[in-house]
């Protein structure tokens, strides 16, 4: 081809479409390209070798099922072989290098990096609200690196487009709505931050163009235990922590709706305008459910957008025995629920759920890029889901929910539910026994909270001193 007639075909190419060089090369410019390049031998070998990937992803696969996978889950392996950071730096040669390593090499470097990780999966593993590993969602997770694909169009992501939508409707339903919206969220605290942007642009529509100049000082509500990224929210949206009112809780840790109208006629007093409510199942420490009915009541009344992070304790709606602990979630605007907590969907897999079926997430998240959501398709441009977020690319994290929620049905999933409360239950029986450990109350989901009192310190609970020595 002519160079010349090659330079005007990349130039019209360029202006129309982003092009990498791939399909260049497809679009008959490869001339062109092999021009500009530095060296023309770029082009001579593959780009991988083939054979050899196979046979290193074929042992590193080896390496994660021994390793990651039967000493990751043995009770009688250690959670972690911890190390101290300055140990672990000489033990681990992180240093990146000019010229690359033996497969060998990198395999026993993958070996190192699950040996001193921690186990997630381990039977002994407690210290976040996440666990376990459920082979299916863990399957569903490989093919999804595999595939590398963006969850923000159909026509890159066609399958994962028609699946998150019936993983969402599935989760609605299970709310108690009987349509609405939503999307999946780079984890719980995201989801609570959407929902706080979509009820300010509910109230406030022109908040997109305007910003905070346009809009009088708004005011959210949440419980003094709630999760820390409602703060972080009114902070990263501008609407400033000061303006978060702290609702008093019970002895429960549950959220007092009194007390929640008292403030927000106090804020009202104070010139801002309520715009949002979170109230919370499944705090973060004592796993309280605030009183969704009376909170929404509340909120009807002083029409205030109702938001339930229900990131820990949603999993529950799937138990018919333990979903009393979220009635009245059904009247809520917004709610947010993480299967990777609970359920061992893995990491990260975390629902922004609306009652809301008019495109409002869409309206308010969109941006309209045309050279993404072009208008002309060739299908059913209401199947790009992508402008319903502030991402561009987005990881797909509804294949291993699906692929988990179709191994084991709903059923098999509420009894994993039921096993965890039955679980917290023996253990809460168990602590009653044993000398020296005092529950902090009955748990009512499965957090368990306890003190160890040691020797030093029983039967001086009346002293001045006590607590503050027991919590040393």
């Amino acid at each position: 081809m002519h160079k010349k007639v090659v330079h005007e075909k990349a130039q019209r190419c360029t202006r129309g479409i982003r092009l990498n060089v791939f399909q260049c090369w497809r679009a008959g410019l490869a001339e062109y390209l092999c021009l500009t390049m530095a060296g023309k031998d770029v082009l001579s070998h593959p780009y991988l070798d083939k054979v050899a990937g196979e046979e290193f992803l074929q042992k590193a696969f080896q390496i994660m099922m021994e390793e990651g996978v039967r000493k990751g889950m043995d009770v009688s392996e250690k959670v972690c072989d911890w190390k101290e950071p300055e140990q672990l730096q000489q033990i681990l040669d992180l240093n990146l290098t000019d010229s690359g390593e033996p497969p060998e090499q990198l395999l026993e470097r993958c070996r190192e990096v699950i040996r001193y990780s921690v186990k997630t999966c381990h039977p002994r593993f407690f210290n976040q609200l996440f666990s376990g590993l459920d082979p299916h969602a863990l399957a569903g997770r490989l093919i999804t690196e595999m595939l590398n694909t963006s969850q923000y169009t159909y026509e890159i992501a066609p399958v994962f487009v028609l699946m998150e939508e019936v993983v969402l409707k599935q989760l609605q339903k299970m709310i108690g709505w009987e349509g609405g919206d939503g999307i999946f969220c780079p984890g719980g605290s995201i989801s609570n931050i959407y929902a706080m942007n979509v009820a300010r642009y509910h109230r406030f529509p022109d908040c997109k163009e305007k910003g905070n100049w346009g809009m009088p000082r708004l005011a959210a509500f949440t419980s003094v235990e709630c999760h820390y990224s409602i703060q972080k929210g009114a902070s990263f949206l501008g609407i400033g922590t000061d303006n978060v009112y702290l609702v008093a809780v019970d002895e429960k840790g549950k959220m007092i709706p009194a007390d929640l109208e008292k403030q927000i006629n106090r804020a009202k007093s104070e010139r801002a305008v309520p715009f949002f409510v979170n109230a919370t199942c499944g705090t973060t420490v004592l796993g309280a459910f605030d009183p969704l009915a009376e909170v929404a009541e509340v909120c009807s009344r002083q029409k205030v957008w109702l938001h339930v992070d229900a990131a820990w304790g949603g999993s529950a709606l799937l138990s018919r025995k333990h979903r009393h602990l979220l009635d009245g979630i059904n009247r809520a605007d917004s709610v947010a629920w993480n299967p990777h907590k609970m359920l061992m969907t893995g990491l990260q897999c975390s629902a922004l759920l609306l009652k809301d079926s008019s495109g409002l997430l869409q309206r308010c998240h969109c941006a309209k890029a045309t050279y993404l959501f072009q208008t002309d398709k060739f299908y059913d441009m209401s199947y790009d889901r992508g402008d319903k977020t502030i991402q561009c690319g987005r990881k797909v994290d509804c294949l291993k929910l699906w692929l988990m929620w179709k191994a084991n049905g709903t059923r098999g999933l509420e009894q994993r539910v039921d096993r965890a409360f039955a679980y917290t239950r023996y253990l809460a029986d168990e602590i009653k026994k044993r000398e020296g450990f005092q529950l902090v109350q009955e748990p009512e989901f499965i957090n368990l909270c306890f003190w160890f009192v040691p020797p030093s310190l029983r039967g001086k609970e009346g002293s001045t001193d006590y607590s503050l020595r027991l919590g040393k």
